[in-house]
């Protein structure tokens, strides 16, 4: 096997491998022996006739497909070691040739871990954590407490907005079902957007025991591409209506949910543990501020299969807790209207923040020199053992050598973030004026 790298425009390169005619020919055979069942030839039993026979009756290169991934599982890995290059991409495979008797070369072009160019990060100016309490943060804390000690009430009137309708609903375009179109005892929040635009107002002065026709026109941009735009009709019963009924804010709820007498006590407690959880957070929500600041003053172009393959990753970890919710996905999507697209497009300026800040940081760490004590990993072993409830010594033997690698690289940017925060100047933040604060009250 022969390398050759071609470093491209923009953090990409090619990597161009030439296998011989002769491991080739051996990953075709290979191909043969795995297949070969697969194939009817006249006069053979499954799995009996030769090669020669399959691809006379089949084409020469039946096998071709099945012997390209055997040949990259087993020369890409070691292709993209030789070639020297931080791959931080997949590979984009093209073949260059292919034949019986002939050297099967491939190219791989990747994206590349791009150079950082750094700016000012030790000593810049970022806000501090406003630890203060204002009387709307108390409010709003009390409010959801009432809302905790809230109690949904089966209520024998019309619908209304904020009440919450059990319903039965099957949904038809053209007279026919379509999947995913039909529900059994659903709660719907009347008024949360849930659903398809104009499904909730329609059911509004319904009774429980009443069926509604309810008429809908799918968006344009609806993720099930079969719907989008089109009119539907939805068969919906109105199985029960509930109403939320909300405690009062006065001594009595203070004394039931608490061990102060009076609401005022009540209140100036909420104060006191909303000022604490601030405290408490105020450290991250610095370094935050501090490596914000750092990042925007370095500069970095990122390849962009290296963000696709952030991205990727970001949908799987988003997909993965819905179902931890007990919604699929596909489900979810079907619902909100959304498409795989779509909430990528979402995801995609965090997923370049994080890309740009794992790069910078990584950059300023080695640049620095900074790393940890053996002692500060065997600290950080210890405190890995404790919370899966193992000894040290046990945990020790299950950790690999790229695990405990792993940890080291983790602390090493940690003390990478405590060093620049140590020499960052911290500044009160501005106050906000009138018009901001009540800008963000209504996006609330």
């Amino acid at each position: 096997m022969s390398v050759k790298v071609e470093n491209l425009e923009k953090n990409m390169a090619k990597i161009t491998v030439t296998v011989s005619a002769e491991d080739f020919a051996k990953a075709v055979e290979q191909a043969y022996q795995k297949n070969k069942t697969r194939y009817n030839i006249p006069g053979f039993r499954k799995g009996k006739a030769t090669k020669k026979m399959i691809e006379q009756q089949y084409g020469p290169q039946v096998f071709y497909d099945a012997a390209i991934n055997n040949i990259l599982d087993a020369h890409y890995p070691a292709a993209a070691k030789e070639s020297g290059l931080d791959i931080v991409s997949r590979p984009e495979i093209g073949v260059e040739q292919i034949g019986e008797g002939k050297d099967f070369i491939f190219t791989a072009t990747v994206a590349v871990r791009p150079e950082v160019t750094l700016g000012e990060y030790f000593g810049v100016t970022a806000e501090k954590a406003d630890v203060s309490v204002s009387a709307k943060e108390v409010t709003e804390r009390l409010n959801r407490e009432l809302e905790k000690n809230s109690r949904m009430v089966d209520v024998d009137r019309a619908i209304k907005k904020n009440d919450i309708a059990n319903i039965d609903f099957v949904g038809s375009v053209d007279g026919k079902e379509f999947p995913g179109g039909r529900g059994e005892d659903y709660p719907l929040t009347i008024g949360s957007g849930t659903f398809i635009p104009g499904f909730e107002d329609q059911l509004l002065g319904a009774k429980a025991g009443e069926e509604v026709d309810v008429h809908v026109t799918f968006p344009e941009n609806y993720g099930a591409k079969d719907l989008a735009g089109k009119e539907a009709l939805f068969k919906v019963t109105v199985k029960s209506v509930k109403e939320k009924q909300v405690p009062k804010a006065d001594d009595e709820f203070a004394s039931e949910v608490s061990e102060f007498e009076t609401l005022k006590e009540y209140k100036e407690d909420l104060k006191k543990q909303i000022k604490e959880e601030k405290e408490k957070r105020a450290t991250s929500q610095v370094e935050n501020n501090v490596i914000a600041k750092v990042v925007e003053n370095a500069s970095v172009e990122l390849p962009e299969p290296m963000v696709e393959m952030q991205l990727e990753q970001m949908f799987y970890d988003y997909a993965r807790r819905m179902e931890a919710q007990g919604i699929p996905m596909d489900q979810y999507m079907q619902i909100t209207g959304l498409t795989e697209e779509g909430l990528k497009s979402q995801m995609r300026e965090s997923a370049v923040q994080n890309i740009k800040t794992s790069l910078v940081l990584d950059a300023i760490q080695k640049k620095e020199g900074i790393e940890v004590t053996e002692e500060a990993i065997e600290k950080e072993l210890e405190r890995i053992a404790e919370q899966y409830r193992m000894k040290k010594e046990d945990l020790a033997k299950t950790i690999s050598d790229s695990q405990k690698l792993s940890i080291k690289r983790e602390l090493d940017i940690q003390a990478t973030i405590d060093k620049l925060v140590s020499e960052a100047k911290l500044v009160k933040p501005e106050k906000k004026s009138k018009k901001e604060e009540k800008e963000e009250a209504e996006e609330k």
